[in-house]
């Protein structure tokens, strides 16, 4: 009987640290469209790192694809939330700074922390028309997987996800000053 617990439990052990690492993934699941559409015709999208002056934490030093992964998570889940009109003469730019990306070293619960700003700006002036300072947290539990790597990427995908989640929930509320 405690042979056969320990052989259930070296398999179990085994298959679960088998479990590949999840790719960075920041799609957005779940995106409705808004009920309330800005006067303003977004044109282009841009995701970078803050300079070293302009971060407010933490930025990976192998991240290289986190900007361009994030824009393109991003630019999909504004066309599911049509939140901007396409026939409007405000046109308009979407500037995103990553502050930080705070990806912890290890632990049983891994919790990463995003903050991004992002700014609506006219194409026409330069003036920025709206500007949110966006803070989420990912995190995932020991019971997610065994291996950490794997909770890390994970913790990873969803803090982003939930900045770029919050972000659409802004918008929604939003004001473009003039």
């Amino acid at each position: 009987m405690i042979r056969n617990a320990f052989v259930a439990a070296s398999v179990l052990l085994v298959l679960t640290g088998c479990v590949s690492a999840p790719p960075l993934n920041f799609s957005v699941d779940g995106v409705q469209a808004s009920t309330q559409k800005l006067d303003a015709d977004l044109r282009a999208t841009s995701v970078s790192y803050a300079s070293p002056s302009e971060k407010t934490g933490d930025l990976p030093s192998y991240g290289e694809a986190v900007p361009q992964l994030w824009q393109s998570a991003l630019q999909e889940s504004l066309n599911r939330a049509t939140v901007f009109d396409d026939d409007s003469s405000n046109k308009v730019n979407l500037l995103v700074k990553i502050l930080e990306l705070d990806v912890p070293a290890g632990g049983i619960t891994m919790t990463t922390t995003s903050m991004a700003r992002y700014q609506l700006v006219s194409r026409k002036t330069g003036k920025v028309l709206f500007e949110k300072d966006v803070a989420a947290i990912g995190e995932v539990p020991p019971g997610y997987a065994f291996s950490g790597l794997v909770r890390i990427k994970e913790s990873i995908n969803r803090a982003v996800q939930n900045n770029i989640r919050s972000f659409l929930t802004s918008l929604n509320s939003a004001s473009l000053a003039r």
